[in-house]
C-alpha cells in the first residue's frame, strides 16, 4: 500500500446525554446532512421509550444500549474465492464493526416499519430489539445461522 491508513476521527459526545455512542447512532441515521433533524428524531424516540424503560426499572438510554447489545452479531460470513469456487467463510467481527452493524440494522428495520413518524418507528424497533424480537434481531439470527451452516469452511479464514 502506498498510503498509510487514515486516522480515525474522534467523535464529540452528544449534547443531551454526553455519550459518543449516541452521536455514532445519529450519524448512521442522518440523511442528506440533516444532523439536527436526526438528533431530534433520536431524542423523541428515547422520550417514547421512557415509559417502557421505567417499567423495566432502567434509564431510557440504558434500555437503548441493551437493545443494541441484543442485535449485535458476533460472526459473519465473507466470500472467499478458492480454486474457482466461492466459499462463504465465517469470520469473527471486529468490535467497532459489531456496533456499526447493530446500529445500521436497527435503523434499516425501523425505516421499513409502518408507523406515523420515524421517531415512533425507531422507538418500536428499539423495544422489539430489547425484547429479542423484530427485524434487526431476526437479521442477527440469520447471520449467525449462515455462519453456523458454513462452519466447515472456517479453515479458509483470511
Amino acid at each position: 500500500m502506498r498510503k498509510s491508513r487514515a486516522k480515525r476521527r474522534i467523535l464529540p459526545p452528544d449534547y443531551k446525554y454526553n455519550d459518543v455512542l449516541v452521536t455514532r447512532f445519529v450519524n448512521n441515521m442522518m440523511l442528506r446532512g440533516k444532523k439536527q433533524t436526526a438528533f431530534n428524531i433520536f431524542y423523541k424516540a428515547i422520550e417514547l421509550l421512557e415509559k417502557k424503560a421505567k417499567e423495566a426499572g432502567i434509564e431510557p438510554l440504558d434500555y437503548w444500549k441493551k437493545a443494541l447489545e441484543n442485535v449485535t452479531p458476533q460472526v459473519e460470513v465473507k466470500s472467499r474465492r478458492i480454486g474457482g469456487a466461492t466459499f462463504q467463510v465465517p469470520t469473527e467481527i471486529r468490535p467497532d464493526r459489531k456496533i456499526t452493524l447493530s446500529m445500521k440494522n436497527i435503523i434499516q428495520y425501523a425505516r421499513k416499519r409502518s408507523g406515523r413518524s420515524m421517531a415512533e418507528k425507531l422507538a418500536a424497533e428499539i423495544i422489539a430489539a430489547y425484547n429479542n424480537e423484530g427485524g434487526a434481531f431476526k437479521r442477527k439470527e440469520e447471520i449467525h445461522r449462515m455462519a453456523e451452516a458454513n462452519k466447515a469452511f472456517s479453515h479458509f479464514r483470511f
